[in-house]
């Protein structure tokens, strides 16, 4: 049986008459990374922000280790890792400042020595300069920051809203590695993101949020397979084609049409055999593309 390291029931939080998030219940177990995905503006930063208690919520319960978490909960806290989308520290203060500062909240729980060898690994692995004032730093410098303050005390649940902007290339893939060895050694991550494929790169499990509601949880693979793509083709037939697929067109130009397809790969060349294919050009949706497709859906369904 999974263990269950954290556990939302039925959070709601309003903005005045403005719907943050409503009646939101999820649950993240041991040594997972949990994918939560959505639209910005969808909840997700609101969801990270009630766990944390940065902001008050209307109603729900948020339990870490079967326990509510408290605002003054320290102890519970100092096992938890956060980084916010946005970091924002002393900017007269250097990096090496801002880590001694970080380092001293945890002389009561004796753990000095093994975050001071974390923080050097950490800091030698996304190549940072301790000696930087945090108000020079780059916007991917500053991430890099905010995921070492989030990492460097070996938290067993560590949370993350947006964690890879604002970094390159590499540096993303570095931070992927170092989420993939902390699952290694029983951590859970609470990964939020917008960006379907970062997703899907290294989370376990995803739930997907729209509107300030859970609309699905389950794994990458069951998600994945109801990826939404877009295709364009050029054939001497289109309005056949399109006819024939059953699928919404988008647009026409000529010979040329582009269609929203969720047919598997396979499914779609296998009819698409039919017909004479001069070109064709299959693009994964952007998650954005992907929620505005079913959205419109379930409205037409919803008509009907």
């Amino acid at each position: 049986m999974q263990e269950t390291i954290l556990e939302i029931k039925n959070l709601t939080k309003y903005y005045g008459k403005v719907k943050g998030v409503e009646d939101l219940s999820l649950s993240l177990y041991k040594g997972e990374i949990f994918g939560f995905i959505g639209p910005n503006g969808a909840g997700k930063s609101t969801t990270i922000r009630s766990v944390m208690n940065l902001i008050n919520k209307n109603s729900g319960s948020v339990l870490f280790h079967g326990k509510e978490l408290l605002r003054d909960d320290v102890e519970a806290k100092s096992k938890i890792g956060y980084l916010p989308s946005e970091v924002f520290l002393y900017d007269d203060l250097t990096v090496k400042g801002i880590f001694d500062h970080h380092e001293s909240f945890y002389k009561k729980y004796g753990k000095i020595e093994a975050i001071r060898e974390r923080r050097k690994e950490l800091v030698a692995r996304l190549k940072l300069d301790e000696t930087r004032k945090i108000e020079d730093l780059s916007l991917g410098n500053l991430k890099k920051v905010g995921i070492i303050l989030a990492l460097m005390h070996g938290p067993e649940l560590i949370i993350m809203d947006e964690p890879t902007s604002g970094l390159d290339p590499i540096m993303q893939s570095v931070f992927y590695d170092l989420l993939k060895e902390e699952r290694e050694k029983g951590t859970t991550v609470f990964y939020s993101s917008h960006i379907l494929s970062e997703v899907s790169k290294i989370c376990d499990r995803v739930g997907i949020i729209r509107s300030g509601r859970l609309i699905k949880a389950g794994s990458v693979d069951e998600v994945r397979d109801k990826q939404l793509t877009f295709v364009t083709v050029t054939t001497d037939d289109p309005d056949a084609l399109v006819n024939a697929l059953g699928v919404k067109l988008l647009s026409k130009e000529g010979t040329t049409v582009r269609f929203a397809n969720d047919m598997s790969d396979d499914d779609l060349i296998k009819k698409l055999a039919a017909f004479r294919i001069r070109k064709i050009l299959i693009e994964e949706a952007t998650l954005e593309e992907m929620f505005m497709h079913y959205y419109t859906e379930d409205q037409e369904d919803a008509k009907t």
